[in-house]
C-alpha cells in the first residue's frame, strides 16, 4: 500500500525528546525483502493517499496535526472532488472506529490492516480514546519508512513513549512494539505468519476487536481475503470489521478505474468482490459474521453530520458535481459485526452515531 521508499540507513539511531529519556532503536540489517513490480505499485498507492490527505488537511477539510510529518505538502493542488471524497472516507471510518471504541469503553483492541502512514493512533490518544492495544500491519518496506519517521520526529515518538511503561522502545527492522501501539511489517497474504506475529505481540483473543481495511482487500485474491475475514469471525466473540473499498466496478466508470490502476501495474486481484454492494456484504456473511451493513459513499456523504458537510462545501467551488457523484458511487463502506457479548455493536449505524 505504499511507495517512494528510497531513504538512508535507519539503523541503530537514537532520538531524544526534551525532558524525556532516549528512544532507543535497533534495526535488524539482515532483513531482505523479495518483491515484484505489482507489490511495488500497490505500495505506491499509500504514498498517493497520504499526499491527498495532507492536501485536504491543508485546505481545512479536517484537522490532522500529524499527517505533515509523513509527507511533504504536494506542489500541485488536488481537485475539489478528490478532497471531498477523502473527507467522506476519513469522516466515515473515524465515526465507525469511535463508535466501536465507545461501545466497549476502550476495553478493546484495534487491528489496522494495510495501515500505511495512517495517523489514527495519535488521533485516538489526543481524544483519550486509545484502545488497550492498537496494531498496524503493512508491507515491511512501508513499515520501515513509518518507523524511520517516528524515530526522527519527536511529535510522533513522544506520544508513543507517553503510553509506554519504559523510557525506551525497541524498533527491530520492520517491527515496533510498545504497551499500546504495535506496528508489524508483514504481508497480509501470508495468514499463518501474520497470526503468529500478532499473537507474539500480544493480540488477545478474548478482547472485543475492531479490524479495519481501506482499499486493501482488493489487492488480495478472494480466497486470501476470505481466509482473513473467516479467521477474524471465528476468533473473536465481539468484533467489527470495517472495509472501505471500490464498488460497482463492472460499469464503464469502474472499468476506467481498473484500466488506470493496471496502467500503473496495480493488479486488483480481488476486484470480483467489488462488483456490487451485495457482493461486498456477502463476503462477510458467508465467512461467519452475524450482521453486515454496506453503503455506497453517496449515501455515506449524505449521512455525515450535515453542519460540517456544509462547512467543507464552502471551502472550494465544485465545478464537476457529476464527477464527485460518480466517484462516490464507486466506493463503499461495509461494516460487519459479531456481538455475542451484547455490547450493542450491531446497533452502530450512520445517522445515529
Amino acid at each position: 500500500t505504499n511507495g517512494k521508499r528510497r531513504w538512508g540507513d535507519v539503523g541503530g539511531s537514537q532520538v531524544t525528546s526534551t525532558g524525556m529519556s532516549k528512544l532507543q532503536m535497533a534495526t535488524n540489517h539482515s532483513y531482505t525483502v523479495s518483491d515484484d513490480t505489482a507489490d511495488e505499485a500497490v505500495r505506491s498507492t499509500c504514498e498517493d493517499a497520504t499526499i491527498c490527505k495532507r492536501f485536504a488537511v491543508s485546505m481545512n477539510y479536517w484537522k490532522d496535526p500529524y499527517i505533515q510529518h509523513f509527507t511533504k505538502q504536494p506542489n500541485e493542488r488536488k481537485a475539489p472532488e478528490i478532497n471531498r471524497g477523502y473527507y467522506a472516507r476519513v469522516k466515515a471510518v473515524n465515526l465507525l472506529v469511535d463508535a466501536f471504541i465507545k461501545k466497549t469503553n476502550c476495553n478493546c483492541q484495534v487491528i489496522n490492516l494495510g495501515a500505511g502512514l495512517d495517523t489514527t493512533f495519535w488521533r485516538l490518544k489526543d481524544q483519550n480514546m486509545l484502545p488497550k492495544k492498537y496494531f498496524e500491519v503493512d508491507f515491511p518496506m512501508i513499515v520501515m519508512r513509518k518507523l524511520h519517521l517516528i524515530k526522527t520526529k519527536p511529535p510522533l515518538s513522544k506520544p508513543i513513549i507517553e503510553t509506554h511503561s519504559s523510557s525506551s522502545l525497541l524498533i527491530d527492522g520492520s517491527n515496533m512494539d510498545s504497551n499500546r501501539y504495535t506496528i508489524i511489517g508483514q504481508d497480509l497474504r501470508d495468514l499463518p505468519v501474520l497470526l503468529e506475529r500478532l499473537r507474539r505481540f500480544g493480540l488477545d483473543a478474548k478482547l472485543p476487536t475492531l479490524l479495519m481495511a481501506e482499499c486493501v482487500l482488493v489487492y488480495m485474491t478472494p480466497e486470501q481475503s476470505a481466509e482473513l475475514i473467516k479467521w477474524a469471525s471465528s476468533t473473536f466473540s465481539t468484533a467489527m470489521f470495517i472495509n472501505y473499498e471500490q464498488v460497482n466496478m463492472s460499469d464503464r466508470f469502474g472499468q476506467v478505474m481498473i484500466e488506470n490502476l493496471h496502467r500503473r501495474q496495480c493488479n486488483l486481484a480481488g476486484v470480483e468482490i467489488c462488483q456490487t454492494l451485495e457482493t461486498q456484504k456477502d463476503r462477510f456473511l458467508v465467512n461467519g459474521w452475524d450482521n453486515a451493513n454496506v453503503l455506497d459513499m453517496v449515501n455515506v456523504y449524505n449521512s455525515l453530520p450535515q453542519a460540517d458537510v456544509q462547512r467543507i462545501e464552502q471551502l472550494e467551488f465544485l465545478d464537476e458535481k457529476e464527477l464527485l457523484q460518480q466517484l462516490l458511487q464507486h466506493y463503499c463502506i461495509c461494516w460487519a459485526t459479531k456481538d455475542n457479548d451484547d455490547f450493542g455493536i450491531g446497533d452502530i449505524m450512520f445517522g445515529s452515531i
